[in-house]
């Protein structure tokens, strides 16, 4: 009786001791892509779906992945500041000061390159570098992944996204990426704008909402747009309120910071720093790459009477040779008003977008 009873104590603690089964059976995410933006383009190598959108989420959360296990994804990009920091540059967990300000998180999967400086390619690529870097998460990436195989809870998630539990960085990578491409901001006003100039059928909700922009909006839009008003059509059009492109802008006569150039060692890069996008420009504060704007009223004012004249100075600032645009404080204010309407409240509040924990 003894020895049976031994044996049947021994199963239980045997089958209590065991993890829970999971499985690899991945399911495809479909995207909620808005009716007037581009199709998508997902890698081969990393198609979408709900079980690696999951583990990105738990990722971009993650405070394990930095050397201190203080900081994570969402330190510099925060949902209501539209995944930026509100910082001028971004702080790493050795109270170091980065050199650039922290870009908004916002319709990544529309883009083909990454950093202000362009220097990544893929979103995968671009999620890699913050990690080991010593002035941002300061962590190796056998250090971070060895902390997460120590997660039971982690270790059921990567298989069931990828099939495996001898998961490393390119994984951790892959997951971020897909919960980024989640990431659509694609309902202000602007939107309505946009769909009404381009003869796409609003909903009567949207119908509502577009009666409801005043006159000095719509004002600020036609100046926005017009090559003689505030000219700001040649950076920031379309559907994702930018040009993929690198521009210098005329912040500087000389650069302290060559932005593209460091990456490509050509001269005519000088100065010339990665279009951002204009979605949620009022809650994204400060502006430009190094920070250096406070407000909008200040970038505005660049434009209309800053600019710097330089041998890589976008050809495009049509009016570079007496400083900018030359807006009268009417039409800033149209403009400022005009700016407001590429506020997206449901992307900074959606809840499959916030901390898991």
């Amino acid at each position: 009786m003894k020895q049976a009873f031994f044996f049947v104590l021994l199963s239980l603690l045997v089958f209590s001791c065991k993890e829970e089964v999971v499985s690899y059976s991945p399911t495809p995410y479909v995207l909620k892509e808005p009716s007037h933006f581009p199709k998508m383009d997902i890698p081969a190598d990393n198609p979408m779906t709900k079980e690696g959108v999951k583990l990105g989420r738990h990722l971009f959360y993650e405070e394990r992945l930095s050397g201190d296990n203080t900081m994570s994804c969402a330190s510099c990009h925060a949902p209501n500041l539209s995944f930026s920091d509100g910082e001028v540059t971004s702080t790493g967990i050795d109270g170091i000061a980065g050199n650039r300000n922290s870009m908004a998180l916002v319709n990544l999967g529309y883009q083909h390159f990454f950093f202000w400086d362009g220097r990544s390619k893929t979103l995968e690529e671009q999620i890699l570098e913050p990690v080991p870097n010593p002035i941002e998460m300061h962590e190796s990436w056998t250090n971070a992944v060895l902390k997460l195989k120590d997660d039971v809870k982690y270790n059921a998630m990567f298989f069931e996204a990828f099939g495996t539990y001898e998961y490393d960085s390119t994984h951790v990578a892959k997951a971020v990426a897909q919960f980024i491409r989640t990431m659509i901001s694609g309902n202000a006003e602007y939107d309505i704008l946009y769909k009404v100039e381009n003869g796409i059928a609003l909903s009567d909700a949207e119908t509502v909402r577009y009666n409801a922009i005043t006159n000095q909006e719509l004002e600020g839009y036609e100046l926005f747009k017009s090559l003689n008003g505030a000219d700001c059509i040649h950076c920031h059009s379309g559907p994702m309120a930018q040009i993929e492109g690198l521009r210098n802008n005329g912040l500087d006569a000389t650069f302290t910071d060559l932005g593209r150039a460091e990456v490509t060692g050509d001269a005519n890069d000088e100065g010339k720093f990665k279009v951002p996008t204009l979605r949620n420009i009022a809650l994204t504060a400060p502006y430009m790459h190094d920070g250096r704007f406070a407000t909008l009223e200040e970038v505005i004012d660049h434009y209309s009477t800053g600019i710097q004249q330089s041998p890589t100075l976008d050809p495009m600032i049509e009016f570079a040779f007496q400083g900018g645009v030359q807006l009268d404080e009417y039409e800033k204010n149209a403009v400022l008003a005009f700016l407001h309407c590429l506020t997206d409240s449901s992307f900074i509040t959606n809840p499959a977008f916030s901390d898991p924990e």
